[in-house]
């Protein structure tokens, strides 16, 4: 992309443009709006998030998309503004159930209202709402299909602004908080509201009172915060790190901060593995913090989706059902008993007899009582001819089955390998002989 000024003013009626034309096809053959309805909606405060697709952008104006990609920060703020004022014209019903910033919200413009009406002076721009405060939706960018996934390794500066996606595993999460979006203070003297818009962690609470009454008497008049007429969203932090594939021999896994808000908190947990589209972007270092050698600022992914690998994964297990058609072909197969008896353990040459016992012990059973609650199968299986291969085996049913697999070996093969069993995931009950999973007490 070239580094050419662009024209805000005309991007931003291309962005009006692209919310209301943009079409896809219906199931039915038709053509129907994608963002309208979503418009619509959060207009009568029945979606709070929008989640707007590069993809989308590429197809409509491709010079567009590159520079919501290459500049990110700047065209959520002009997205922002966009959808804020085609918001009114598309509202249709009031707000039932209303908070407390709402009924704020309503009072400070039905204020507003009745003093312009009785005077033509318009107000002092200190006191204008800020667009943050009247603002009741997220918006959030989906990167493009095309974009490939980075390690933490290979974010570097030249991405600072960029929307990037970074995949690793959360090695830690904070509390999720609550952090002030917008500060609303009120003067003791004249009365006069001022809003400070906050964009850093930290901030410094204004003091004296800017309004022009003030300023002119020279009263000196003292500010005092109101939590009430703030606006407050969650805030949440959670480190990654790269996984033990991306990291170089001899080397130490990389971190990076993420910085999640309102609805991008609470979706993942220490362990997951994820992968997260975000803002890369820079924080200058405050406090003490800034007498430390080293940079003079820190950097954070500023989060706008977080997928959740783990999950996606297992949705996608359990969506692909096999149709009528498929099923008859499945059933019409006469290879089918061994090709799912050896679909157990399939690193282990052999033992079709005993992998046929695990599969009619894994069907053959019910997992639910007849009150509905799901109970912990248990199959046994005794013989001497599992050999070594036993750990492996409980290994291929515990992967994908909630299992009890107890393994009846005998008192010569204990003696001879009940340490490397023990070794490779079983404990040993000396009193029964049997092998149990490690994570399972003995009696």
């Amino acid at each position: 992309m070239q580094n050419t000024v662009r024209d805000y003013q005309a991007d931003k009626n291309k962005i009006k443009d692209f919310l209301n034309e943009f079409e896809i096809d219906t199931a039915d053959g038709y053509k129907a709006s994608k963002y309208a309805k979503q418009l619509r909606n959060l207009a009568n405060r029945e979606q709070t998030t929008l989640v707007i697709d590069i993809d989308d952008i590429a197809l409509v104006d491709p010079e567009l998309a590159d520079a919501v990609t290459e500049n990110c920060r700047r065209y959520t703020q002009l997205f922002s503004q966009v959808i804020q004022e085609m918001l009114p014209e598309l509202k249709d019903k009031e707000v039932q159930n209303k908070d407390v910033l709402d009924v704020y919200i309503e009072h400070r413009t039905l204020m507003e209202q009745r003093m312009h009406n009785n005077t033509e002076e318009s107000r002092d721009p200190m006191n204008r709402y800020p667009e943050e405060l009247m603002r009741r939706f997220e918006l959030y960018f989906k990167s493009s299909s095309t974009q490939k996934h980075l390690s933490v390794r290979q974010v570097k500066a030249h991405q600072i602004g960029k929307l990037i996606s970074v995949k690793g595993v959360v090695t830690r999460a904070t509390e999720v908080k609550p952090m002030i979006n917008v500060a609303t203070y009120t003067c003791d003297i004249c009365g006069a509201e001022t809003y400070q818009p906050i964009t850093s962690p930290t901030f410094m609470p204004l003091v004296m009172c800017p309004s022009q009454d003030c300023v002119t008497n020279k009263s000196g008049g003292r500010l005092s915060l109101q939590t009430r007429g703030s606006k407050f969203i969650k805030f949440q932090e959670i480190k990654i790190q790269e996984h033990t594939d991306q990291v170089p021999v001899g080397n130490i896994p990389r971190s990076m901060t993420i910085w999640c808000r309102g609805t991008n908190t609470r979706i993942c947990q220490p362990g997951d593995n994820v992968a997260i589209t975000g803002i890369f972007l820079p924080l200058l270092r405050t406090g003490f913090r800034q007498m430390a050698q080293g940079l003079l600022s820190d950097t954070f992914l500023e989060a706008h989706r977080i997928i959740l690998l783990n999950k996606s994964e297992d949705e996608e297990i359990e969506n692909k059902e096999l149709n009528e058609v498929e099923l008859a072909d499945l059933f019409a197969d006469k290879d089918l008993y061994d090709r799912l008896a050896m679909s157990i353990a399939p690193e282990i040459y052999g033992h079709e007899d005993i992998k046929k016992a695990l599969l009619l012990l894994l069907v053959g059973g019910i997992d639910k009582s007849p009150q509905g609650m799901k109970t912990l199968t248990t199959l046994d299986l005794t013989g001497n001819k599992i050999g070594r291969n036993g750990a492996q085996y409980l290994a291929g049913i515990l992967r994908n089955n909630k299992t009890l697999l107890t393994l009846d070996m005998d008192s010569n093969y204990i003696q001879d390998h009940g340490a490397e069993q023990m070794a490779s995931g079983l404990k040993h009950n000396k009193v029964t002989n049997f092998f149990l999973p490690s994570h399972i007490g003995l009696p």
